[in-house]
């Protein structure tokens, strides 16, 4: 509502109005961009110290006024100076962000390899020396940097001088970021009901306000999300116009508990796959030192989620490809036949772009919310990832290197961080060396083969250890590694001060020695299965359920007697899931064919009455769980 005329807006004016304001601000941020965007003034602005030695402030656009860095709004046009703190806000957090790709771009130039493509040992030590923080960077981040400036030679025939010579100036986002304002420019409060708020900002009547009369107040009330508590310290939100609406993202704070580095006898081990995305298990650390599994594990299944993103990327490709076609055609022309058809594959690329983050946003936080569920469910204080931030796809084919190299593994970490944070429930890296690799009970290097009843036929799913015998899926195995190597290393689990992000950055020889699961022992059944006398017979024939069809004619005999057989004379053909080449204890997929079997449910005659055994650990007593904490099973 606008509180000047008391006129209800509704949402579309409301965008509009919002649009014309983030116009301003987003102008006037590319100005600075504009002229600021060199190596002098980001060193400058990134050094934390103005010209006379004093500290610069934490606020951007604090910190661009003391440097004298000023914008103003085109002539004619009237804002106040909150509008222009809004747009010195955007342009400095902008610039203090690209000082760490400077760094990135000089230390690879400096130490730039012989054979771009492939690095030395050697090579790799001198570019991570060189880099700030480079020993613990992804090697990753310092290939795809080298690949730009490789790029850049060889189209250019000599190396950039810095990241400013290889990018160029950012565009600044539609945003109006409140957070620079104080109560002259927006004021958030809660409503009477606790799941809404008032937010109230000027916002200009007309796109060129010549004065400030053209700028009044209006009253937006904001539907808050139930995951905010009601006791939490709402804060001047981001607004967004995104398709004739207007999103918020607000930022609030409220107490929650602190999560303890060490200090942990439950864990949960989370290690990552291709189809199946996540496999997680706890683990407990006894007081004798020694580690136990608690259950059998999990595991998160994300194959249609991941075969869509995988479609969608590939229509991706297919459409870049054929929008650069038609830009050669075209030439930059925009009278070309061709132009039309160009801008609408532009703004396909777009939708299709749009779709792929939200998807990955979806995916990130659902594999997240699961991870953290497991970790609740079992009572456990800390949550042990696997650290694949240096892993490069390569040797497994062009499909499966892709998909792994544009798995959203960073975005699933930080969700999770996110949201065990409300629980007090740590989040720490461990190093990935060897969690497949080796035994989780005696560290022995393990056989791998394609299924347990193929143990001849080379594979990598299914995990056979040489010494203790130890078989089992290979993922569930490695979050067992996972779990105990992050308990056992707990002492050494090191928080960046910055971030606050915790991890585990080297692997202690004599910690990882004792960092095996302890397999059960002494394990009763509830029931006693001794035997007390013959077994009984069952005939090899059940009598199915019930008849689909009558019995045939028979000739007139003895009252009662059972027409022969048991089986419908009018059926010669199999049913189709017979043909599916499975049995009751089926577990590796056919030699031939691609169909792959889905379990008993889909069998023929015997297979209609088949169930799967129950697990062992429904017949066993649970000692070491707490009642009521749930099951991982």
């Amino acid at each position: 509502m606008d509180e000047e005329s008391g006129e209800l807006l509704t949402v579309s004016v409301l965008a509009e109005r919002v649009g014309w304001a983030t116009a301003l601000v987003s102008d006037m941020a590319a100005e600075l961009l504009g002229t600021h965007w060199s190596a002098g003034d980001v060193n400058a602005l990134a050094s934390g110290a103005d010209g006379g030695g004093r500290k610069l402030p934490s606020n951007a656009w604090m910190a661009l006024r003391r440097l004298g860095w000023t914008a103003g709004p085109p002539p004619g046009i009237r804002v106040n100076d909150r509008i222009v703190r809004m747009a010195q806000e955007l342009a400095g957090r902008l610039l203090r962000s690209v000082k760490w790709r400077g760094d990135l771009t000089a230390g690879v130039l400096t130490t730039w390899p012989a054979q771009p493509a492939r690095r030395t040992g050697l090579e790799w030590d001198a570019v991570r020396e060189a880099v700030p923080g480079g020993w613990n960077l992804p090697s990753s981040v310092i290939t795809s940097r080298t690949r730009q400036i490789a790029a850049f030679a060889k189209k250019r025939g000599r190396l950039p001088v810095d990241v400013f010579e290889v990018e160029s100036a950012p565009k600044a986002a539609r945003m109006l970021l409140l957070s620079a304002c104080d109560g002259q420019q927006a004021v958030i409060e809660r409503a009477d009901d606790p799941g809404r708020a008032m937010l109230r900002l000027q916002l200009p009547t007309r796109p060129d306000p010549r004065s400030y009369r053209d700028w009044t107040w209006v009253s937006c009330p904001v539907k808050l999300p139930p995951m905010i508590p009601a006791s939490a310290v709402l804060h001047l939100p981001t607004l967004r116009p995104h398709q004739g609406r207007v999103r918020v993202d607000l930022a609030y704070t409220h107490a929650v508990p602190r999560a303890a580095r060490s200090g942990h006898t439950v864990a949960l081990g989370v290690d990552w796959g291709l189809n199946t995305l996540l496999s997680a298990g706890p683990a407990r650390l006894h007081e004798d030192g020694r580690i136990t599994a608690l259950g059998a594990g999990g595991m998160f299944r994300a194959a249609g989620v991941l075969a869509k993103q995988h479609r969608l990327r590939r229509l991706s490709e297919y459409l870049h490809a054929k929008a650069e076609g038609y830009q050669r055609l075209t030439g930059g022309e925009e009278q070309h036949v061709l132009a039309a058809k160009h801008a609408i594959l532009r703004e396909e690329i777009g939708r299709v772009g749009a779709r792929r983050s939200n998807l990955n946003d979806a995916l990130a936080r659902a594999a997240a919310r699961w991870a953290v569920d497991q970790a609740i469910a079992a009572g456990a204080g800390v949550i042990y990832v696997e650290d694949l931030r240096s892993l490069e796809a390569r040797g497994m084919g062009r499909t499966v290197n892709t998909r792994m190299s544009q798995q959203v593994r960073g975005k699933i970490v930080d969700n999770m961080r996110h949201m065990a944070a409300e629980t007090g429930i740590a989040v720490v890296t461990v190093p990935a060396r060897n969690t497949s690799r080796h035994c989780p009970q005696c560290l022995t290097p393990l056989r791998h083969r394609k299924a347990p009843d193929r143990p001849t036929t080379p594979g990598w799913k299914w995990a056979i250890c040489p010494s203790c015998l130890w078989q089992g899926d290979r993922d569930h195995g490695a979050w067992q590694r996972i779990a105990a190597r992050g308990l056992a290393h707990q002492a050494e689990t090191a928080c960046d001060r910055v971030t606050g992000a915790m991890a585990i950055h080297a692997i202690v020889d004599n910690l990882e020695a004792g960092a095996v699961i302890t397999p059960r022992a002494n394990l009763t059944s509830r029931r006693d299965r001794t035997k007390t006398g013959p077994t009984r017979h069952e005939t090899t024939c059940p009598t199915p359920r019930r008849r689909r069809t009558p019995s045939p004619t028979r000739p007139q005999g003895p009252a009662g007697k059972r027409p022969e057989g048991h089986v419908h004379r009018d059926r010669t053909r199999l049913p189709r899931a017979a043909h599916r080449h499975q049995d009751v204890t089926t577990i590796s997929t056919p030699a031939t064919g691609r169909h792959r079997p889905r379990g008993a449910a889909l069998g023929a005659g015997f297979h209609l009455q088949a169930h799967v055994t129950p697990p062992w650990w429904e017949h066993i007593l649970e000692p070491d769980t707490q009642s009521g904490s749930g099951s991982l099973s």
